[in-house]
């Protein structure tokens, strides 16, 4: 381990920023009002271009049509990075470069203890945790961009994560103050026993009301991924040895005596695997016979399913009989052949017989109640292979092709994407097991070829089927898991090392872009699935003006459209890792850009950028810099831009060539632009024969930074300073014609 804690300081000493403080002085400056009287700022994200590292570019508007309000994407999101250290971060990527043999070995040097949580690959922002600020700004500001409408908390594991939550809460709440946009929030409780964390969310954040302009509502109340029969405060007789079949014209039953107030009576029903079933329930007083007091009919039932009968009133205390009547298909109850209840008799024709059948009495809980009225409730499917198996039924993870889960009306409520699961020869398996199904994993095979992993495949698969079911929403897993525990067995598999939900980088589910590897090519691999799926607006139109260089700015004012950044995202971080000897720091943040416009004149390009607070000097490199794509295309120049103003210097234009003697490309000094800057706002004008055009084009793309790095690589834009747009995004100016284009004199 000594040469991972010497790696590990080295990160501590590298500045590895993101997303920062914010600067809360938008209201001060010209043209902009106080968010809070306006709401959230629509940056209108669906209309910049993009284009990844392999190539692919973001469609746009006539590509996919226009936006579509009714559909709507859920991300699944991991809140546990620092809730449950051992010491690490052990990488599982790293430790298998160092030691290919490790995963025989569970004694190898470079695994942590057993069920310590171990990364599969390191996130571009570092083994970071989850109330890093600058980390939870950025992912609010990612996946906004992308649009993603709720993030889906995984708390399946019987924690909440309360100080975690809180801390993405204050923070989410604190942008959407500012104005950016932030999805909204959801969880995803345990599927089996979701009884105690319902509990917890509802006392420690719904009930008090904390920060709700966060909480996604679904059909008008807060969504919860939870089965609401699964939280009552409840008794159960659950002894069984043998299962009575129900036979048609005939009748079961069970006297229960219930020593307080109730809302439900059931019991367990065999259904020998059959489908069809169904049966019809009644609770009376004493026994056969006895007052009426409820009936229901169930459909549809699943083996060995509990099935309560739900009173509209809460009943008291006393002495009860539930009978079992009108069997549909094959159906049972299952029983006991011993008098395993001495308060209670079996019943067979309306006869007492020997044993006792099972039961269960689902008690008033005021607490419940008001949960139950409180949310929208969607119970989770845990199974990848099933599909829904009761109205209300939502998926998270399945298999391809996915199943569609439906509304009580019928409709197609929501679908599963995922980008890899940990399925093995069609049961659950471990992703590190051999024939999971991977990040390359398609068609029914591992796609084997070298690079596939950057590809897709799998959840290229799963989009092109939720695309063509189209439901309502579409549920992704997932953004930022990040961490396996370590096992030696799991579902009946034993191996020496095994890692059940993540393992490596092609058996991972993580779109969070990673530290090398397939970089962020998943990103925008999905923000090009969500365009298709939900469509967006079209490019708006320039409306040029004839501008002067001259500082004044007013002749800007016609001038459209505004191409809008995020508020305050000039970086600052620094805040400790998983590793509680390395820091984050990066202060690169600098000048916040607000907005921009460009006017495409006859001789030239006019561009203008305001920013949050008044500029910093213009002295050094990297300042308030202009990257152009001349021709819209990302094959040419670097990254796609052709030329570049104030790289090196402010002012100074430069292109994207070979050097005098026939090199290769680099950024060869063109000469000096003309600009002005004052106060927080700036503008330029660039020759358009200084950019070896003899007029403007059909369309072009632009970017402004601001301290962004030393021209690297992509990560720069989203790592440090401010990039306007963010990340890999460009600005489009697409001209309708070029007649369009008025006359500027640069400041002549």
């Amino acid at each position: 381990m000594k040469g991972h804690s010497a790696w590990c300081r080295r990160v501590s000493r590298t500045v590895l920023g993101l997303v920062g403080l914010g600067i809360g002085l938008v209201s001060t400056v010209r043209g902009v009002e106080p968010t809070s009287a306006l709401g959230l700022r629509d940056l209108e994200a669906d209309t910049w271009v993009a284009t990844d590292g392999l190539g692919r570019s973001l469609p746009t508007y006539a590509e996919v049509g226009p936006a579509r309000p009714d559909r709507t994407v859920a991300m699944f999101y991991f809140l546990w990075h620092g809730e449950h250290i051992q010491g690490g971060p052990y990488d599982v990527s790293r430790i298998l470069a160092a030691d290919p043999g490790a995963m025989g070995q569970a004694t190898a040097p470079g695994w942590g203890p057993l069920h310590a949580p171990h990364h599969w690959g390191e996130s571009l922002f570092g083994y970071y945790l989850t109330n890093d600020e600058a980390v939870l700004r950025k992912h609010a500001q990612m996946l906004s961009d992308a649009g993603v409408d709720v993030v889906i908390f995984d708390v399946t594991n019987q924690v909440t994560y309360r100080d975690w939550y809180r801390a993405l809460l204050r923070v989410w709440a604190g942008e959407r103050a500012r104005g950016n946009p932030t999805p909204q929030v959801a969880f995803l409780t345990p599927f089996w026993d979701p009884a105690r964390v319902v509990r917890e969310l509802w006392r420690d954040l719904y009930s008090v009301g904390l920060e709700s302009e966060l909480w996604f509502r679904w059909e008008g109340r807060p969504l919860i991924l939870a089965d609401p029969e699964l939280l009552d405060a409840k008794e159960d007789q659950a002894k069984q040895d043998r299962p009575v079949e129900l036979e048609p014209g005939h009748a079961l039953g069970q006297t229960i005596t219930v020593d307080r107030a109730f809302r439900g009576v059931g019991a367990r029903f065999p259904t020998w695997r059959s489908a069809g079933a169904a049966v019809t329930l009644t609770l009376m007083r004493e026994g056969p016979g006895g007052e009426r007091l409820a009936s229901q009919r169930f459909h549809e039932v699943t083996d060995n399913a509990w099935l309560v009968l739900r009173m509209e009133t809460v009943l008291p205390p006393g002495r009860y009989y539930l009978e079992a009547t009108e069997p549909g298909g094959r159906i049972g109850w299952w029983s006991h052949a011993e008098d395993v209840d001495p308060r209670g008799a079996a019943f067979d024709a309306g006869s007492a017989v020997a044993g006792d059948r099972t039961w269960r009495v689902v008690y008033d809980d005021p607490e419940v109640t008001r949960c139950r009225d409180f949310f929208t409730f969607r119970v989770p499917q845990p199974d990848y292979f099933k599909g829904p198996t009761r109205p209300g039924m939502w998926s998270w993870l399945e298999v391809s092709p996915q199943h569609v889960f439906r509304d009580a009306q019928g409709g197609k409520e929501q679908m599963s994407v995922g980008v890899a699961q940990n399925a093995v020869d069609g049961r659950l398996g471990s992703m590190s097991e051999r024939g999971a199904r991977g990040r390359s994993f398609h068609g029914g095979a591992r796609d084997m070829r070298p690079g596939a992993v950057r590809l897709g495949l799998n959840f290229a698969e799963q989009w092109e089927r939720a695309l063509a079911e189209d439901p309502r929403l579409v549920f992704v897993t997932g953004w930022n898991e990040w961490i396996a525990g370590r096992f030696a067995e799991f579902n009946g598999v034993r191996e020496p090392v095994m890692f059940v939900d993540q393992f490596d980088q092609e058996h991972s589910r993580d779109l969070e872009p990673m530290r090398g590897g397939h970089g962020d090519d998943y990103l925008w691999q999905f923000h090009a699935a969500v365009r298709r799926y939900k469509g967006v607006r079209p490019i708006p139109e320039p409306r040029p003006g004839r501008i002067r260089v001259d500082g004044q700015f007013r002749d800007w004012a016609d001038v459209g459209p505004e191409y809008r950044d995020s508020l305050g995202d000039a970086v600052r971080r620094e805040h400790r890792g998983w590793d509680p000897k390395v820091i984050y720091r990066d202060a690169s943040g600098r000048n916040d850009v607000v907005s921009a416009k460009v006017s495409l004149g006859r001789y030239d390009a006019a561009f203008y950028v305001r920013c949050a607070a008044e500029l910093s000097p213009s002295t050094g490199a990297q300042w308030m810099v202009l990257y152009l794509d001349l021709d819209a295309e990302a094959r040419t120049g670097w990254l796609g831009y052709d030329a570049v103003v104030n790289r090196v210097e402010s002012g100074v234009l430069e292109r994207w060539q070979p050097d005098a003697r026939g090199g290769e490309p680099g950024w060869q000094r063109q000469g000096r632009v003309r600009w002005q800057a004052r106060g927080a706002e700036l503008e330029l004008s660039v020759p358009w024969s200084a950019l070896g055009l003899k007029k403007a084009p059909a369309r072009l793309d632009f970017k402004w930074a601001d301290h962004c790095g030393e021209g690297r690589d992509w990560s720069e834009f989203t790592l440090h300073g401010d990039a306007a747009p963010n990340d890999r995004f460009n600005y489009r100016v697409q001209v309708a014609g070029r007649a369009r284009a008025v006359r500027s004199d640069g400041g002549r």
